[in-house]
């Protein structure tokens, strides 16, 4: 897909991965629609880069509320008639290690607004953006979901995947082959599954801040390539997968580093007993 003028509405660009996918798109001459809620000071810097020339839509929207979604993508619609692009990239996700136990008071309604915003507001953007995204002769969603999917709260990730974070992100994957299904032959439907990510479950949380060291190197030591990924690499592997990958839907992308693979050695060869 040749990007330059293409539509895309981009969630999360405030903003970490979010703001290198906007960022990589933006570069490779797409217009950008980018809701926005939280984050005050995120937000001031998203107007600043986005914000100035026109060419960009920013608007607040909490993409939880069904209106709000109706609402955002109403006016994409006016603006620009249709939509070529989504990057279904909102989430929510208590850190155990910041968080604890959902019993604690502090936490009441947490496991509730994990699903809703991890799932749910995912679902809202794609019915919702699904007629204009019908309007294009080929357009591609991406969702953005997590190893804590596979994973659980299992391993050195107990620290910072919770319970409902990982059941939110394993429902993501049937809701990615189902779409692909609905949006076929012309809307392709892929998933990037991210692992230990700066600003997402590595540096720069706060939950990697309450880690010891000893905590953070096991975490390091469990991924093959023995470092937290960049939100860059992420944007890449998102370009990937609307630029590029033409032949692909259905499909789950892990940028995870290969934590999947950590912690299983291969042992050497034995020499072996038989003459």
């Amino acid at each position: 897909m040749e990007l330059n003028g293409k539509r895309a509405l981009v969630l999360g660009a405030a903003r970490g991965i979010g703001r290198a996918i906007a960022r990589t798109l933006a570069q490779e001459g797409a217009r950008l629609a980018l809701p926005w809620l939280d984050w005050p000071e995120s937000v001031a810097t998203l107007q600043t880069e986005f914000g100035s020339d026109g060419r960009h839509l920013l608007m607040a929207a909490d993409l939880r509320q069904e209106a709000a979604v109706a609402a955002l993508c109403s006016r994409i619609a006016q603006e620009w008639g249709g939509l070529d692009i989504v990057i279904n990239n909102i989430e929510r996700g208590g850190m155990p290690v910041v968080h604890g136990d959902y019993s604690r008071p502090v936490n009441h309604g947490e496991w509730e607004l994990e699903l809703d915003t991890t799932v749910r507001a995912k679902w809202l953007v794609w019915r919702q953006s699904l007629p204009l995204l019908q309007r294009a002769e080929q357009a591609v969603v991406v969702n953005i979901s997590s190893i804590a999917g596979l994973v659980g709260r299992s391993g050195p990730a107990s620290l910072l995947f919770s319970d409902g974070y990982a059941v939110a992100n394993r429902a993501l994957g049937v809701l990615t082959e189902q779409w692909a299904r609905e949006g076929a032959p012309r809307i392709r439907v892929n998933e990037v599954m991210l692992g230990l990510i700066a600003s997402r479950h590595g540096p720069g949380t706060r939950g990697w801040q309450q880690l010891t060291p000893e905590q953070r190197q096991e975490l390091s030591g469990h991924v093959l390539l023995e470092r937290t990924g960049r939100p860059e690499e992420v944007a890449q592997a998102v370009l990937f997968l609307v630029r590029d990958a033409d032949y692909c839907t259905g499909t789950v992308l892990r940028v995870d580093g290969g934590y999947l693979l950590g912690g299983e050695p291969v042992a050497d060869m034995p020499p072996g007993l038989v003459e």
